[in-house]
């Protein structure tokens, strides 16, 4: 159950904060608004709330491990919202960091 909620908490912040990210990035580069620039910013919030959920108590830990959540989310929001094609180099990245973040933050205690 730990490692299913870990998991879970992983993905949403993930969502959370490349959202935010994304809101903001509208925000300043695209002249999308102030209301973009505020729902980025609560976008941002939750997922530091997330972060905190996460059943470790140890920050870098939960950090690092959430590294490779974030690289591999980012490449999946691009292929969805911005239809860009992933090499397999970027593939590639993608799993190697994922892998390590699986070994951070799964590792036996």
């Amino acid at each position: 159950m730990t490692v299913t909620r870990s998991v879970v908490l992983f993905l949403v912040a993930a969502l959370a904060e490349i959202g935010g990210c994304w809101l903001i990035w509208q925000a300043v580069r695209d002249h999308r608004g102030w209301l973009f620039a505020v729902g980025g910013a609560a976008a941002l919030t939750a997922y530091g709330l997330l972060a905190a959920a996460q059943p470790s108590a140890a920050f870098g830990r939960v950090l690092a491990a959430y590294g490779g959540v974030f690289i591999l989310g980012s490449l999946a929001w691009a292929v969805v919202v911005d239809g860009y094609r992933p090499t397999p180099w970027d593939m590639t990245g993608a799993l190697v960091a994922l892998a390590g973040a699986a070994l951070i933050a799964f590792q036996p205690r």
